[in-house]
Order: C-alpha cells, then structure tokens, then sequence
C-alpha cells in the first residue's frame, strides 16, 4: 500500500466542514472533479454506514467506483473504502478527519491508501498523480464552500423544467436526449457536437449553441446515462459566471403519456457577476439571468423530444 496525506486549513468550523463532507449527494456540486454520485444505500441518521457510487474525473478520463463509507459525527471522522475499484486502481481506502482549531476554524485532513493492479509502476504514478491533483481540487473547494456557507450570501440554486408528453414512448423521447450527437440536425439552437462513448453509458460532449443574440456559445460536459429513464451531467468547461453547473434529463411514464423533466443546478462565481453583468449586478441577478438562459434552451430542447417522441417526421428523419 502507498499511503499520502493532503490538509488544508480553514476559518470554518468544524461542523460546517463536517456537513459539507457528509452530503455526498451534493459532491457533484461542490467538488469539481466529481461527476456524479448514486445512494445505494443510505445511513440511518446523521451516522453510520452509507454505500455510494462514483462517478469522477480522473486526469483526462472519467472513473467509476463503489465506496463505503463510516460517517462519525462524533469525532468528526469519515472513512471509505473503495468495495469495487476501477483499474488501474487495486484499492483504495483512506478517511476524511476534522480537527477544531484555537481560534474556531478547522485542520482538514485527508488520508489515501492505494495499490496499483499487478503494483505496476506505471499504474502507480498515474494513481498517485490522479490522486494528488483530485485530492488537493477537494480540498480547495471544501475550503471556499465552508468559508462561503459561513459568511457569504446564497449563490446556488436548482430548478426544473417539465411537459408532458400525450401518446408518447417513453423509450423514443429518452432516445432523441441520449443521441446527442444528433442534436445539430433536430435542434435549432445546436450548431456543433462532438460526443465520444468509449464506455457505454459515459458521454463526453462539446458543443456549440447559439444564443438568442447570434454569438456562439461552447460547452463541455461528462454525461452519465441510464438507460431509458434519465441522463445526468456535469459541466466541466465552466463560463466565467458559474463556479459549478450539474443537470438531468429524466423521463418518466404517466397516466395518458409521458413527463421530460429538465433540472439544472447552478452556482455563481461571485468574483465575475460584476464583469459580466455590470457594476451594480448581485449574486440574485446571476441566478436569474442563468436560470432564464439555461431555461430556455431546455425548454427548446424538451419540446423537440415531445415532437420527436410523438412522431415528427422531420424529427424522426433527421439526423
């Protein structure tokens, strides 16, 4: 086993960091190299044994693993344990341990202890810098987002877009969202895709879309897929207003057809909302003007799959 150690210090307290480290549903959110993260098996209470799948950026590659966890609250100590690694990763366990410091804040400490397949050398260094690059992303983030929880205003927020589908399938609409490589042709506001699927059901995509005043917009996002009811996804080639940007496109079967759900959740860079949106701009200006403008592509996007899901011919023949 190779053993590191990462910390960070931070004027946060101990119980702010603690509950930021719990809620592994939010990881996507707040630590960038997380794409996604699945419960499969929650802890009873604020402690215990939680078994959560993950979805993560490692170097130019997306890695999935399933993780228990310990969660103490008492001492202020988590632990995981990688139950199935992805290679060239053996295993992986470690724990996360909070320390109160005397003036209030908190020493955050991460341990890592790792093995390489057939402790290949190669493999190694290619884990240890993964590791030490993901691990240090962590903990800046963990920093910011307990400093901000503390004594910044609210610049995160999540909403959803739905219609509903009559006589639709649900496996068409749920078609024309996975087939993104499509979308240049079926959707309006899509100039250029490039998707690439070396593992079924990770897509990485970058596209350019047109924004209602003609300039040419470029993203990059990881999407994680399950088949036929919902796609998540992480942005990861961010505009300067967002610190952060997830989302899911969910189909569901209804009595009479079918619902196309589009959730995003955003949160601001306050540092840009100033160079981007003026002067005198604030943080809840930001959250609207990216929840308007990633409203209305989705909505452009959920009405296209309603067409297509009740037989469009132009839909259905394009592309």
């Amino acid at each position: 086993m190779t053993d590191v150690r990462h910390t960070i210090t931070t004027t946060a307290a101990p119980r702010t960091v603690y509950a930021l480290l719990a809620d592994a549903a939010s990881w996507p959110v707040n630590f960038s190299p997380t794409v996604h993260v699945e419960h499969l098996q929650r802890p009873d209470g604020d402690g215990g044994t939680e078994r959560i799948r993950i979805w993560a950026l490692a170097g130019d590659t997306v890695k999935a693993w399933t993780s228990r966890r310990e969660l103490d609250p008492g001492t202020l100590r988590i632990t995981f344990r990688q139950e199935v690694s992805q290679p060239p990763v053996a295993s992986m366990s470690g724990a996360w341990t909070l320390e109160a410091l005397p003036d209030g804040g908190t020493r955050i400490v991460l341990d890592h202890g790792y093995r390489a397949v057939d402790d290949d050398p190669a493999a190694l260094a290619w884990i240890a810098d993964v590791t030490d690059r993901n691990s240090r992303a962590e903990l800046a983030n963990l920093k910011a987002l307990a400093e901000r929880a503390a004594t910044g205003p609210a610049n995160r927020l999540t909403f959803d877009d739905t219609i509903l589908v009559e006589g639709g399938r649900p496996q068409d609409a749920y078609a024309f969202l996975h087939e993104a490589s499509r979308w240049p042709d079926r959707l309006p506001h899509v100039s250029r895709m490039e998707l690439v699927e070396d593992e079924p059901g990770v897509q990485v995509m970058e596209m350019d879309s047109i924004t209602r005043t003609g300039d040419r917009h470029t993203t990059r996002s990881v999407r994680i897929c399950f088949a036929g009811e919902r796609i998540v996804y992480k942005q990861t080639v961010l505009p300067p207003l967002l610190a952060a940007h997830t989302g899911e496109w969910r189909v569901a079967a209804v009595d009479g057809g079918i619902t196309l759900t589009s959730r995003h959740t955003v949160v601001i860079n306050p540092e840009a909302v100033a160079g981007v949106l003026g002067d005198t701009a604030t943080v809840a200006d930001a959250l609207e003007f990216a929840r308007t403008a990633l409203t209305g592509n989705s909505r452009i996007t959920l009405e296209h799959a309603r067409s297509f899901a009740q037989g469009d011919p132009a839909l259905v023949s394009g592309g």
